[in-house]
């Protein structure tokens, strides 16, 4: 079976990973997507990843997706948030009742290391495995890629905006990050897992440390709506 893994974050969160195998009528049957999408590919993924929301959260509004300005879809409801990543024939998915989410999946690839003075600050350098680096850095780029998402209204810069705290390089763990910008301050809690040369990461959980100016995020996500 094409789903590869599900985790139940908390009662009301759950992700999964779907490796796709399937032509795109196998899709067609339960959702569709924008027609504006002509890449096979890049269809293909589009699809699977609205099939595997409503694998996770049977009955997911589908139909009522729409996407922002930033290219984040969303649903135009508070009781439901989602985010979903693609990498090659591998999409993976989070649903949550609870609050916003973001999720990563990345390939372990040696772009991660020619671009990694531009996400990462040199204290965050400085705390990378000097043995495991590549994949070290896949996984900080797969943390602040899930952060993003988890923002989702754009214009958000890697190294200035997100610090990620030390942590030690295992094959699966949690990390910290702060997010600082000035309509949003806040610390997000993450998982990642590596695995057949993957890395998966999810957001589990947030602390909002400013308020301020969350009336101007909300006059932008009308703006992009």
């Amino acid at each position: 079976m094409p789903l590869i893994r599900t985790i139940q974050i908390n009662p009301g969160s759950r992700l999964g990973v779907w490796k796709i195998e399937e032509e795109e009528e196998f899709f067609r049957k339960k959702v569709n997507i924008s027609p504006a999408i002509h890449h096979p590919h890049k269809r293909l993924q589009h699809f699977a990843g609205r099939y595997l929301l409503q694998e996770l959260y049977p009955g997911f509004p589908v139909e009522k997706i729409q996407v922002m300005q930033s290219r984040k879809p969303y649903l135009d409801s508070p009781s439901l948030h989602f985010s979903i990543s693609h990498c090659g024939d591998n999409v993976a998915a989070i649903v949550s009742s609870d609050s916003a989410v973001g999720i990563d999946i990345e390939e372990i690839k040696n772009k991660i290391e020619a671009v990694s003075h531009k996400f990462l600050s040199p204290e965050e350098q400085s705390f990378i495995d000097r043995v495991h680096t590549l994949p070290h850095k896949t996984i900080c780029w797969s943390a602040k890629e899930a952060v993003y998402k988890w923002y989702g209204l754009g214009g958000v810069d890697f190294k200035e905006n997100m610090q990620l705290a030390p942590f030690i390089f295992h094959q699966k763990g949690f990390l910290t990050c702060n997010f600082n910008k000035a309509d949003k301050i806040a610390r997000l809690y993450l998982q990642y897992l590596m695995e057949d040369g993957l890395c998966l990461t999810w957001t589990s959980g947030s602390e909002e440390l400013s308020t301020v100016g969350a009336e101007n995020t909300d006059a932008a996500r009308s703006a992009h709506t």
